[in-house]
């Protein structure tokens, strides 16, 4: 499988469960704690959405090096964790550019295409 397909599905898992912990947090647990006048719901969504934003983060990060962005695009897409819903635009927007690029091109497998029995061209550092 291809190594930026994989890095795609590690991203898109994270940014739904990162977005879906930060609407939580801000739609559920913020209105809990000041309407309620209950912190404990915001202790333990904040703090789980804080995890989960640094997995996003590094699933990010590997993506974007796969794609070989440039670091601004890798920057406003880690920041999109960080305002409600705009994860899941943002995963939306990053799946169709990743997937327009195709394909990873393979690397060689560092054989030499040389025939066998050829002598080396290369001059014998050894003394």
């Amino acid at each position: 499988m291809d190594s930026r397909k994989i890095a795609l599905i590690a991203y898109r898992v994270m940014a739904y469960i990162t977005g879906t912990g930060l609407v939580v947090l801000v739609c559920i647990a913020m209105p809990i704690k000041y309407i309620g006048d209950n912190n404990q719901p915001v202790a333990i969504v904040g703090a789980l959405h804080g995890f989960f934003y640094m997995a996003y983060v590094v699933c990010t990060l590997v993506l974007a090096e796969r794609c070989r962005w440039r670091p601004v695009r890798a920057v406003l897409v880690a920041l999109a964790g960080t305002i409600p819903f705009v994860s899941f635009y943002a995963e939306r927007k990053v799946t169709k550019l990743v997937r327009e690029m195709g394909p990873m091109p393979r690397r060689s497998s560092g054989r030499s295409a040389r025939p066998e029995g050829t002598a080396d061209q290369q001059s014998d550092l050894r003394a």
